[in-house]
Formats: structure tokens, sequence, C-alpha cells
């Protein structure tokens, strides 16, 4: 297993750079780079309304109604580090990456690293809810379906979370709001941010309850579309196992049918669900959703992904990439890793010795 592991570890680099590479071309070509904004916005005809580029130099270099000649042009590219060819300033940009040193933001004006931390509350805590809601249900969901496959609760509670599954998470976002929100029926829950304004003041108890307060809406349009796919994916894999010749030789030995499902069955069809907890667990940590940020005003990593394309802020695109590509790439380490923890059946020794 040492053997695959460093294999895939090995294999990582080129994909990273690959990566990298590919997505630091097509920002070359992209129109309305940084340095075309600022001139933009210096000469008048670039307020975006979502903000501007801060900087405390490029406003030097721009004198009324003479414009900017092509020194000062040069200045400013220099400013944005655009002076060097595309190669030097690729590889200059994955040299400071390795020491994870992602540069400044050239529309917040912060550096990436603190941009990414001040915006993870908001993307952890709408994910790993969701994470633990999504299999805390389905799991349990799934099984009970799985034992009364075909019968009235199996119908029904398809149809439900099929439901579910087929309204966007968006459109019951504003469906929520409407109804709970203080919309045209009942004002319970918040709309905006994850705390009330007064939350410094509160007690340790109402804190927890504030801020959970807050999450509910958030949280259940963001999770109510992932409940089909994982229960229906529990269940198929519980009516696979007890369908096998082992489940009828277990039932005529005299067992239970809860000692055959729990005993048995389980830690067999758990396998494919258990196998994809370190991806989606790590992934719960660090992916955001523009549309639910944006409608219940969370500042979490969704937002700032789309700000960042929008404003054409190259180093919080591609510092974000080449951090959350480095989590991808372990989390499908990690997921394979585990079929083996899991499932004793299975060994990469075969792998090793090719």
């Amino acid at each position: 297993m040492a053997a695959y592991i460093l294999r895939r570890i090995l294999l990582m680099i080129p994909t990273l750079f690959g990566i990298m590479l590919v997505t630091f071309t097509v920002t070359q070509f992209v129109p309305g780079g940084p340095v075309e904004r600022m001139l933009a916005q210096l000469q008048g005809h670039g307020q975006t309304g979502g903000g501007e580029i801060r900087t405390g130099r490029a406003s030097d270099l721009y004198q009324g109604n003479k414009g900017l000649d092509a020194e000062r042009i040069e200045k400013l590219k220099e400013l944005y580090g655009f002076d060097k060819p595309p190669a030097q300033r690729f590889l200059a940009m994955m040299k400071s990456y390795l020491l994870f040193d992602f540069g400044q933001s050239y529309y917040h004006h912060n550096s990436v690293a603190a941009l990414v931390i001040s915006k993870l509350p908001v993307s952890m805590s709408l994910g790993l809810w969701s994470f633990l809601i999504v299999y805390g249900t389905c799991i349990p969901l799934g099984i009970a379906k799985a034992v009364r496959d075909g019968s009235r609760f199996d119908i029904v509670t398809s149809s439900v979370i099929l439901v579910g599954y087929a309204i966007p998470g968006f459109v019951l976002a504003i469906v929520l709001i409407v109804l709970f929100g203080g919309g045209s029926f009942w004002s319970i829950f918040p709309l905006r941010g994850l705390v009330s304004d007064n939350w410094a003041e509160l007690g340790l108890i109402h804190k927890v309850l504030d801020y959970l307060w807050h999450m509910v809406l958030p949280i259940v349009s963001s999770t109510v579309g992932s409940l089909a796919v994982m229960t229906l994916l529990t269940k198929n894999s519980f009516l696979e196992e007890i369908r096998k010749q082992y489940v009828l030789t277990a039932r005529a030995k005299g067992l239970s049918e809860n000692q055959v499902l729990y005993r048995h069955v389980f830690r067999n069809a758990i396998i494919p669900i258990i196998t994809g907890f370190p991806g989606s667990f790590i992934t719960a940590f660090f992916t955001g959703s523009l549309l639910i940020e944006t409608i219940f005003s969370l500042d979490g990593m969704g937002l700032l992904a789309y700000e960042s394309i929008l404003n054409r802020d190259y180093p919080v695109v591609l510092g974000t990439l080449y951090f959350f590509t480095i989590i991808g790439l372990i989390s499908r380490l990690l997921s394979d890793l585990s079929y083996v923890l899991v499932d004793p059946r299975i060994t990469f020794e075969s792998v090793e010795n090719q």
C-alpha cells in the first residue's frame, strides 16, 4: 500500500501543474484583465457598481485630461506584475504557491490567504451541517426503504424526496423566505447573516441558539436536493446485499431479521457509502453555494469565487484553485484508501507489483 500511496502522491504533481497551467493560460486571453480595468477606472469609464480595484499607487499614474502615456501604462503593468513574460510569471507564481504564498488580491486589497480564511466560516457552516444532515437522514431512510421495498412507505418517501430533488435550491430558498422569512405569511426566521447584530452581547446558550436560528433556512435550501441521491444509493446498496445467497443462508440458520440486517447485510452494504465519507467531509468545509449565499446574504466562498471571476481578480482565482485542487486530490486518495480500510477483500498489491 505504501508504494501505491507514493505513486498517487507523485501523480498529483503533474495533475496539479496541468490544471494550473491550463487555467493560467486561459486567463491570459480573457478580455478585461486587471490592467485594462484599472485603465478604464482611471479614465472614468470603469465603475462597475460592485466595488473597485483599490491600490495606493495606481491613481498617481493618471494625469487628468492627458490620460496615460505609454510609460505610465508600462508602470501600471509593472504594478500588477504583467511586465514579465507569461512563462516567467507562471513559474514565479507556482514557486510562491509551493510555499502557500498566494499573493495579494487586486480587488479586495488583502492577502488571498486572509481573504479565504475570513470567508471559510460561512462555507464551513453550510457544508458541515449539510453533510451531517444528509448522511444522518439518508442512511437510516435508505435502510428503511430497502427493508420495505415496494410498500406504501417506500413509494411515498420516494415521491417526496424526488420532488425535493426536482426543486432547485435557490427556488426553494425563495419559497422559504416568502413563507417563513417575513414575506407574505410568517416572520419566523431571519434573512441575513450567520448571527444577529447583538450576537456578541448574548450568553453562550443564546449565541448557539441564535446561530442555529439563522442557519435553518439556508441549510434546508441546500440539503433538500441532496437527499434523493444518497437515499436511493443507500436503498439500492442494501437491496443488492439482501438478495444475495448468504442472506438466505443466514435466515435458514434461524437468525432474526435484525441480526441478518445489522450483523451481515449492513457491513457489506455500507461500504459504497462509507468510502464517500472522506471526500464529502473534506469538501463540506470548503465549498460554497453562490445562489444560497447571495439569497441569504452570507459572505462565503461561493460569493468570493463569483466576485473574483467577475472582477478578474487573478490572485484569488488561481490561489483558491491551487488550494482546492490539492484538497480535491487528497480527498480522492483518502476515498480510495477507505475502500481497503472498510473492506479487507480489497488490496492494492496488484497495483504495487506492476
